[in-house]
C-alpha cells in the first residue's frame, strides 16, 4: 500500500476510501469461472480485420488491455496516434492521467480492464462513423461477456451514447448507473477533457468513488 502521506499523482477531491484496506479485498474478481483464453478466441475472431474502412489507415489493431476477469473496465471512445502505433489503449497524455486516476482508487492498469469502442484509430482522429461502430461494437461486447464486470466506467460523450444508445449530453449521463446488458454502466468525463479543464478533477473523482462503493459491495 503506498504511503498515504504522499500526494497522490492525480490529485482527487478527497483522500482515496481505500486507505486502511487492501484493493484485493475490496474489489475481487469478477468471474473466476471465465477462462482467459475467451479474450483470445475474441481477438483471433477479429483477426486482421478488414470489415471496415478504417483497416486501409490503421497501423494496429488496439484490441484491449488489463486482467481477463476485471470487476472494473473502462471503454473510452477510439485509439489515437500513441494507440496505433503502440497497439495499446490508452498510452497517451490522456492514457497517463487515466492511469493516476486507476491508481487513486487503489488499483492499477493490470487489475481492470481497457478497451475502446472501436479498434482501429480513426483519420486525424475524427469521430467513428455508424458502419464503423457496426462493424466493431459486436467484438466489445464479447469483450464485456468475457471479462463479466461488475461495473463499466464509460469515458467520455461518444463512448457513453453509444453504449447507452442515447444522445444525451455527457454532463446528463454523468454520475449515475445505468444497464448495459446488466451491467452497471456510470459515464464520467474522458481524461483528454481534464487535460483541457482540470477544475472537472473533482467531478470526476466523485464518479470513481460511486464506483468504487459500487465495487466493494461484492
Amino acid at each position: 500500500m503506498p504511503n498515504q502521506n504522499k500526494p497522490k499523482p492525480y490529485e482527487p477531491a478527497e483522500p482515496s476510501l481505500l486507505a486502511a484496506e487492501a484493493p484485493s479485498a475490496l474489489f475481487p474478481i469478477a468471474s473466476e469461472a471465465t477462462p482467459a483464453s475467451t479474450l483470445s478466441e475474441v481477438r483471433d475472431e477479429i483477426g486482421d480485420c478488414r470489415r471496415c474502412k478504417l483497416c486501409s489507415t490503421r497501423k494496429n489493431i488496439v484490441f484491449g488491455t488489463g486482467n481477463p476477469h476485471a470487476a472494473l473496465m473502462f471503454v473510452g471512445e477510439a485509439p489515437g496516434a500513441d494507440e496505433d502505433a503502440q497497439g495499446q489503449p490508452f498510452v497517451g497524455r490522456a492514457g497517463q492521467l487515466l492511469t493516476k486516476m486507476i491508481e487513486a482508487m487503489g488499483l492499477s492498469r493490470e487489475t481492470v480492464y481497457i478497451a475502446n469502442i472501436i479498434k482501429c484509430r480513426p483519420p486525424e482522429n475524427r469521430n467513428p462513423q455508424p458502419d464503423e461502430i457496426a462493424a466493431c461494437s459486436p467484438f466489445l461486447l464479447k469483450q464485456i461477456e468475457a471479462i463479466r464486470p461488475k461495473v463499466i466506467c464509460a469515458l467520455g460523450t461518444f463512448s457513453a451514447q453509444t453504449l447507452l444508445e442515447t444522445q444525451q449530453k455527457i454532463s446528463a449521463l454523468r454520475g449515475k448507473f445505468h444497464d448495459y446488458h446488466g451491467v452497471k454502466l456510470l459515464p464520467t468525463f474522458h481524461p483528454a477533457y481534464l487535460l483541457r479543464n482540470p477544475n472537472e478533477k473533482k467531478t470526476v473523482w466523485e464518479d470513481l468513488k460511486k464506483i468504487m462503493e459500487e465495487l466493494k459491495k461484492g
